[in-house]
């Protein structure tokens, strides 16, 4: 039994990764030509959207001038574009008079909304599985526990993480597009515990009814999902091995910080040297294999 916003993420799913033809698609779930239509052209359906953005008297005279510079980053060296902190002090020349942390979520949005116009999605097979640990961290000369988000690959044994100030709907749909970025794909399925940011109430010990927002995010990047059975996590050892292996080599010692998205980056960072990793037992780097040709199906059951 579907709800209304599952069937809608399914179909846009199936019909958009060319599981279906629209022909199908329209005969299997009884649907009309315009309904379909619909479907397809947006991520949920319009009870869903909001209506209206909320307005940022503040920071909205400078919305333009960071568009704008995030734009011109695009052309410029990694490692010498914009941080929020930079972008602050040139609005706090022009005037700007609010604080950093909206400067911080505006970047945020900008580049999510930008992701969605040029990264590939489920365009290609394969596999992930996702997990939040906890770690020990710094902070501000204080210490405390921090969610680690991570997303792994099982065939070629890639994983990506990120350190967040707690594990909430914001940083795990966070987490996803980061991921999504840094694989330059998104995975046909995606194996997941029972969080309650995604399952708001479990049948038959796996899954059963998911949050809104988990399905506008399954329904945004077309992938499907799997949940492990409750207590059984074995079905997601992979990546419960790699929060392990994370922490260990990322977070030892305990790392001290000030900016989650300065540490953050430098996680980036190992992450992509991790890559250069060879695997016991396989021929080629973790890079190499992640680049391997669909044509032996190996991420798919």
């Amino acid at each position: 039994m579907y709800t209304n916003m599952e069937l809608w993420s399914e179909v846009r799913r199936r019909v958009l990764t060319g599981e279906l033809s629209k022909r199908q698609a329209r005969k299997e779930y009884s649907l009309h030509w315009d309904t379909l239509q619909k479907m397809l052209q947006h991520e949920a359906p319009p009870g869903y959207r909001k209506k209206q953005p909320r307005e940022k008297p503040v920071l909205g005279p400078f919305l333009a001038l960071i568009h704008e510079i995030l734009e011109a980053d695009r052309q410029a060296p990694k490692k010498q574009r914009h941080t929020a902190k930079r972008i602050l002090e040139r609005l706090r020349e022009r005037g700007y008079q609010g604080g950093r942390t909206v400067i911080q979520e505006e970047v945020r949005r900008w580049k999510r909304r930008s992701a969605e116009v040029f990264m590939p999605l489920a365009h290609r097979p394969g596999e992930a599985q996702v997990d939040f640990g906890e770690a020990t961290i710094v902070y501000r000369g204080q210490e405390r526990k921090a969610a680690m988000f991570v997303m792994s690959l099982p065939f070629s044994d890639a994983l990506f993480c990120q350190i967040f100030p707690r594990e909430c709907t914001e940083t795990f749909q966070e987490g996803h597009r980061r991921a999504f970025e840094f694989f330059h794909a998104v995975p046909k399925r995606i194996t997941y515990d029972n969080t309650k940011i995604a399952v708001s109430k479990v049948i038959q010990k796996r899954g059963g009814v998911f949050t809104r927002e988990f399905l506008r995010l399954e329904s945004h990047y077309l992938f499907a999902h799997h949940f492990c059975l409750v207590r059984r996590p074995m079905e997601k050892g992979h990546t419960e091995s790699l929060v392990g292996f994370a922490r260990r080599n990322f977070l030892v010692p305990v790392p001290e910080f000030d900016d989650f998205e300065v540490f953050n980056e430098g996680l980036v960072e190992n992450c992509q040297r991790d890559l250069q990793r060879q695997l016991r037992g396989k021929k080629g780097t973790k890079a190499e294999l992640l680049e391997e040709p669909p044509r032996q199906n190996l991420w798919v059951d």
